[in-house]
């Protein structure tokens, strides 16, 4: 495994349906997972125009957009370098940093050769929309970034709200890491009048790796016009270009998007409003065992600040401290999966990613296992 998550447990991938409870990358669907063994085609007939097609009716309710949805063969850290490089045009960027994958936002943007202002609070808290409403008054931008939701705490900001407060700054774009939102969390991007939002196949969509998806505004693609150092393979206009002729301007992963196909229907046949009301119940629940677990005298904890919590994923801040890396370990001998800290949060927290495909009933069975551990 790279760098993005913990290696742990990862001979039990797909061994035990609903064990897998990293952050990401998720449990996939058996059927989903044997669609990429269809036969290969051509990436400039009719057959890829014909898939690429049924994509597309299939990503944007997904997005709730009207627009239509980037599909890159990339991870989504490659749509965060392609939101930068299209978005700024010799402006700062401000960063807003909640935990380690915003603060890779903007790491990507210092090493794409931009100016840009890291604004970092507490992890486990969010930026205050108010507070960001004084910051864009003193100073201008062209680009401010964050995480909708940080995969890295738990954390969730209120995009709605930012994205008001962006919207009174005509020439600042609000660019939106929705790696662990998109399909999990309530997002109206066309709505809220959010610039860039992006998300990868392997979280809340429950997909195998390999997938970036973006929409991107009409004010963010006039921007990348004038953007001299966009490249060529994350060109927005290269992009749009193709996507309307159902095409890609490179060879794609034909077969993930066998998968990203079925998976597509799989989601709407549940429906966007009940698949964001299932991720809410999975938080709901998983409170509710912490809650239990204190009343029982074990010092865990949410980590993330109530009010500002992701219901994708959640961030237990471990009694004392410390002890991460030893619970996962016994968790994986039990033959249960989950995530341990992430960066400087490491060995004092444990992850739980409860998106994707997931039920309460699969994640009562973890907390029972996990309770156990615990105490």
């Amino acid at each position: 495994m790279g760098p993005d998550e913990h290696a742990n447990g990862g001979a039990l991938m797909g061994d035990t349906p609903g064990r897998f409870f990293l952050p990401g990358p998720t449990e996939v669907h058996p059927d989903v997972l044997a669609a990429q063994t269809k036969p290969m085609i051509g990436h400039r007939g009719s057959a890829i125009k014909e898939l690429m097609a049924s994509i597309d009716r299939g990503l944007r309710p997904v997005f709730v957009t009207e627009h239509p949805v980037i599909v890159s063969t990339s991870s989504a850290t490659g749509l965060m370098e392609a939101a930068l490089r299209n978005g700024v045009t010799g402006g700062k960027v401000l960063s807003l940093i909640t935990g380690a994958f915003s603060k890779r936002f903007a790491a990507i943007g210092t090493s794409c050769g931009f100016d840009v202002d890291e604004w970092e609070v507490e992890w486990g808290t969010v930026h205050s929309p108010g507070d960001l409403a004084d910051r864009l008054a003193s100073e201008s931008y062209d680009a401010v970034t964050l995480s909708q939701s940080e995969t890295s705490t738990g954390s969730l900001h209120d995009l709605a709200a930012i994205a008001d407060v962006v919207a009174g700054h005509p020439d600042t774009l609000l660019l939106v890491d929705s790696v662990t939102g998109i399909g999990g969390v309530e997002t109206r991007p066309d709505e809220w009048g959010v610039d860039f939002i992006l998300t990868g196949s392997q979280k809340a969509l429950a997909l195998p790796p390999g997938l970036a998806f973006g929409v991107a505004s009409e004010r963010m693609m006039e921007r990348s016009k004038e953007a001299q150092g966009r490249g060529w393979y994350f060109a927005l206009d290269r992009l749009m270009d193709q996507l309307v002729s159902h095409q890609t301007p490179a060879t794609p992963a034909i077969s993930l998007l066998y998968a990203l196909d079925l998976q597509l229907e799989r989601i709407l046949d549940e429906g966007m409003e009940a698949r964001w009301e299932r991720h809410l119940a999975m938080q709901a629940r998983t409170f509710e065992w912490v809650a239990d677990m204190r009343s029982q005298g074990v010092g865990i904890d949410v980590f993330a600040a109530e009010g500002a919590r992701s219901p994708t994923v959640t961030c237990v801040a471990m009694p004392g401290g410390e002890g991460a890396s030893a619970v996962v370990a016994e968790m994986a001998a039990r033959g249960w999966v989950i995530g341990g800290g992430y960066g400087k949060l490491s060995e004092s927290t444990i992850r739980i990613g409860h998106m994707g495909d997931h039920t309460v009933d699969e994640l009562n069975g973890l907390l029972e296992v996990l309770g156990d551990v615990l105490r």
